[in-house]
């Protein structure tokens, strides 16, 4: 969802319940940051306008991320098998990258590895610190609203972006910049030499102190940063908290498509 100004508000992503658990083909599910729950109902609810359509949190329901267990990257992991079809409310193939693997949802009773028995549970930031490797922004953190703009924020790649839909909201400026083909700055993964401190934003130079971006977020050495694409290959250095500078190195994801790889 865009502002008017074309920049990121939130990063939903949309789930059609047609025929899931007798819910209604008008039925969609909106995956979203939690922290920002109350402000997407709010913001959807500007547009209803006379229509007879019902917004409302699904407090009974919990989403889970099954991350494949292959290299970070691969296409090609083997689904995984899952038992107990009858609870199951959403399972379907993380849209965003195939690393990010498939998204599960289903009651908050229900145990996910009754789901899938053959996984192990892991905690929220191990998921967090996968996305950071492959480079894979979420959430407000890491897409702050009305500071972020689509395209440096890769949602193209990320199935996030459509340029044959009608008109939608900040559509003016993104489909302007992406026929232009001028794109300056893009989201990266980031390895810093050591876990650190730093505030958000927090400058990101070149040895020879030239401005190369902005840390964005950050979890131990991984992280994600705003970065000049001219400078993407130098060696970096982010500013810490206490005004020292350490190192840190950017790569190029691999599910980006490769022509923007060269």
């Amino acid at each position: 969802m865009l502002n008017i100004q074309g920049r990121t508000l939130f990063d939903i992503i949309l789930y059609s319940l047609e025929g899931k658990q007798g819910e209604e083909s008008s039925s969609l599910l909106l995956e979203c940051d939690g922290t920002v729950s109350d402000s997407i109902q709010k913001h959807l609810k500007v547009y209803k306008i006379r229509r007879k359509v019902i917004i409302e949190p699904c407090t009974d329901l919990s989403l889970w991320a099954v991350l494949p267990s292959g290299q970070l990257g691969e296409s090609k992991t083997a689904v995984p098998q899952v038992s107990g079809s009858a609870q199951i409310l959403v399972w379907e193939p993380d849209p965003r990258a195939a690393a990010m693997g498939w998204r599960l949802i289903v009651n908050k009773q229900v145990n996910p590895l009754e789901i899938l028995p053959a996984s192990q549970l892991g905690d929220v930031e191990e998921y967090h610190k996968h996305r950071y490797k492959i480079g894979l922004p979420e959430g407000v953190k890491d897409l702050p609203p009305g500071g972020a703009l689509p395209l440096e924020s890769n949602l193209v790649y990320m199935n996030g972006i459509s340029f044959v839909k009608g008109c939608y909201i900040g559509q003016e400026l993104t489909a302007r910049t992406h026929h232009t083909g001028v794109i300056r700055k893009r989201l990266m993964p980031v390895r810093l030499t050591e876990p650190v401190t730093a505030p958000e934003g927090a400058a990101i130079l070149t040895g020879g102190g030239k401005s190369a971006g902005k840390l964005r977020t950050s979890l131990g050495v991984q992280g994600l940063a705003l970065i000049r694409l001219a400078q993407a290959n130098e060696p970096l250095f982010v500013q810490t908290s206490d005004n020292t500078l350490l190192q840190l190195k950017a790569s190029l994801p691999d599910w980006w498509p490769k022509y923007d790889k060269q």
